[in-house]
């Protein structure tokens, strides 16, 4: 019980970091924040990201070739000019991402000063975990709207999936507003990932009681390959695993949000509407590797037990291919004529097929209009 405590709090302090990463990438850069550095800083820099990357990095080979690319750059004295913290980390990512094409992997530049790294996994303190939750209840645990749509189809609009144990009421208390609609949409065009473990638990409510194989993730620094299932029990009613769901997605969909996706998709238990999705499927976690520097470092993959393989690098391929500003509407006229081919009522029948025609003429325009970002 004490391992799995200190993995679910390793995973509440890492849910937390990728939304205020999320957040912090949303704004604009403050330049007057960045800091002069010195040959001896750049390349102590570079030395500890090299170091984090050959002990941890999920592949050890590509850790190795992201090395030498990086040590003949400082041969050619690429870094030699670089005085900008800033400039510094976005340049050793960028030479990293060009060798191992892994978005997960991030150098960043903090302007304050980062406390010295802890090695051993710890349990947050009372203060961090006030912090975290008041964090998490400010965005909602991600549910950024439920709703229920014409005809009948239910509408989740998921920003994030934020640590399972902290957001598990919120999860209950959604699930059971959408367990009467007759269709499901589950919005993921702005999600960004976050825990498996809420992966899983939104997942169960898909599913019937009989637990269900969603994913498998494999860590480097432990050797060990965790497995995800859906939950034999549920709090509240469950969605079931009889009636449509739809899922939407984005170039942004990333991540969690992808292994979401690329589940129900192999498990056929969800239509897949939208833009092929951002294609990160190595989880991690941040490393101090100096005063103001840090590295995501990938340490572990997903291995979807039915593929054999993951997303990584060339994200979820839709089965509706449509721009995302598109998908909410094409998903809600697909789920009304899988609700009307169900319906025998002739009142019901007229009302869905009326909100079709609607839905198909609102289709229609925004098809006229210039594109926007959903």
């Amino acid at each position: 019980m004490r391992i799995r405590n200190s993995v679910y709090s390793l995973a509440i302090t890492t849910t937390l970091l990728l939304c205020l990463v999320s957040v912090r990438a949303q704004a604009p850069l403050d330049e007057s924040k960045d800091m002069t550095i010195d040959a001896a800083t750049r390349s102590a820099v570079i030395e500890a990201a090299l170091k984090k990357l050959n002990e941890n990095y999920v592949f050890p080979e590509t850790a190795k070739k992201m090395e030498q690319a990086v040590r003949e750059r400082i041969g050619r004295k690429e870094y030699d000019q670089i005085t900008s913290a800033k400039l510094l980390a976005t340049t050793l990512q960028n030479h990293l991402q060009d060798v191992s094409h892994d978005k997960h992997l991030r150098v960043t530049y903090h302007a304050d000063k980062l406390p010295p790294e802890n090695t051993e996994r710890r349990e947050p303190t009372a203060d961090e975990l006030a912090r975290q939750l008041e964090f998490l209840r400010t965005v909602n645990f991600g549910f950024e709207k439920v709703e229920r749509l014409p005809g009948n189809v239910g509408y989740l609009d998921l920003r994030g999936f934020m640590a399972a144990q902290l957001g598990a009421e919120t999860v209950v208390a959604a699930m059971n507003f959408l367990a009467n609609t007759d269709a499901l949409i589950v919005d993921l065009r702005r999600n960004g990932g976050g825990d498996p473990a809420m992966v899983a638990l939104i997942s169960s409510y898909l599913f019937d009681g009989q637990p269900v194989h969603l994913n498998d993730l494999y860590f480097r620094p432990e050797n060990s390959t965790r497995q995800w299932w859906t939950l034999p029990h549920v709090p509240g009613k469950r969605f079931g695993g009889k009636k449509d769901v739809f899922v939407l997605t984005s170039k942004r969909t990333f991540s969690a949000a992808e292994e979401f996706t690329y589940n129900l998709k192999n498990l056929k238990r969800a239509t897949i509407v939208g833009e092929t999705t951002g294609g990160g499927a190595h989880p991690g976690g941040p490393s101090r590797i100096a005063d103001h520097f840090s590295i995501w470092v990938p340490s572990g993959r997903a291995i979807n037990p039915i593929s054999k393989t993951n997303w990584e690098g060339t994200g979820v391929t839709p089965d509706v291919d449509v721009p995302a500003d598109h998908a909410l509407k094409v998903a809600h006229i697909a789920a009304m004529e899988k609700v009307l081919a169900k319906v025998t009522e002739d009142e019901r029948r007229n009302a869905i097929r009326r909100a079709i025609d609607t839905a198909q003429k609102e289709l229609d325009e925004l098809k006229q209009a210039p594109k926007r970002n959903p």
